[in-house]
């Protein structure tokens, strides 16, 4: 789609027909988290900008993504949006914000729209359909998320693959068949084996968006901090580094401090006189 559009606003329904299978090229969704962020996806064509949660750990420093509330997530939103973005803008809903009753994630959910979300994402299966179903019914367009979820780590015990045994991938299968009969426009796929995401794609109706889950999606998503090389630590199999961005900056910074030492910065050039 990003060769196809590049000039042209991504919406919900252009991002809805990107199937693979159909003939379209493969939907690029990226992480972002503030206007600087959002300006370079763009410049780079990328058709979706995620306002993830994970900005918990991205940016806030936080150990995983239960730590971030609406008005945070609606706080970031609000900095890409400001962006004026080509690519369609989803905003992830956090922990909680849509666990509790329709009304909640519907008030949750227009709170991070009225930011500058034009669609907003949220985590689970069938247990999330009346809610879906609210937020299709207040015109709030939604994406799913499935597999490694993110939010559920407790439950599963750690950030691990899922869907690895049969039953599990059957499960999952019919997750995906219940988000996409519900109204979802797109389904992320975190985290599953390659012949249980290229089931899915070929299974369901809208397109799959994939992190860890192999080549046959509809698409791939990263996080920007990883793909940039902004973080530390160690990286899941599935990120591909295409930049060390944090140490330039380390290097530009020792540059500029060493010149600050050394009284060569300021200049007379970059210093105003009466």
């Amino acid at each position: 789609m990003a060769g196809a559009v590049l000039t042209e606003k991504v919406t919900v329904p252009k991002v809805r027909a990107c199937k693979r299978e159909r003939g379209s090229e493969p939907i690029v969704m990226l992480t972002a988290y503030d206007t600087p962020g959002a300006c370079i996806c763009d410049a780079a064509g990328v058709d979706v900008i995620l306002v993830g949660d994970s900005v918990a750990g991205n940016v806030l420093g936080h150990a995983d993504t239960l730590q971030v509330d609406v008005p945070t997530m609606a706080h970031h939103v609000a900095a890409v949006g400001r962006a004026a973005p080509r690519a369609l803008v989803v905003g992830d809903m956090p922990w909680l914000s849509y666990h509790l009753t329709p009304q909640d994630t519907v008030r949750n959910a227009a709170t991070l729209v009225r930011a500058g979300a034009e669609a907003v994402k949220l985590e689970g299966g069938r247990q999330r359909l009346a809610m879906i179903e609210a937020l299709l019914g207040a015109q709030i367009p939604v994406m799913g998320h499935l597999g490694l979820t993110p939010q559920s780590v407790h439950v599963m015990g750690g950030y691990r693959v899922q869907a690895k045994d049969q039953a599990a991938a059957e499960s999952l299968l019919a997750d995906a068949k219940a988000l996409a009969d519900s109204g979802c426009f797109a389904i992320v796929l975190e985290g599953v084996p390659d012949v249980v995401a290229a089931q899915v794609t070929a299974e369901v109706g809208v397109p799959t968006i994939g992190i860890g889950a192999g080549p046959s999606c509809d698409g791939q998503v990263l996080v920007f901090h990883d793909l940039l090389g902004l973080n530390e630590g160690k990286l899941p199999k599935f990120v591909r580094r295409y930049a060390q961005l944090s140490q330039v900056a380390a290097e530009a910074v020792r540059a500029w401090a060493a010149d600050v030492r050394a009284g060569t910065f300021p200049s007379d050039a970059e210093t105003y006189h009466a």
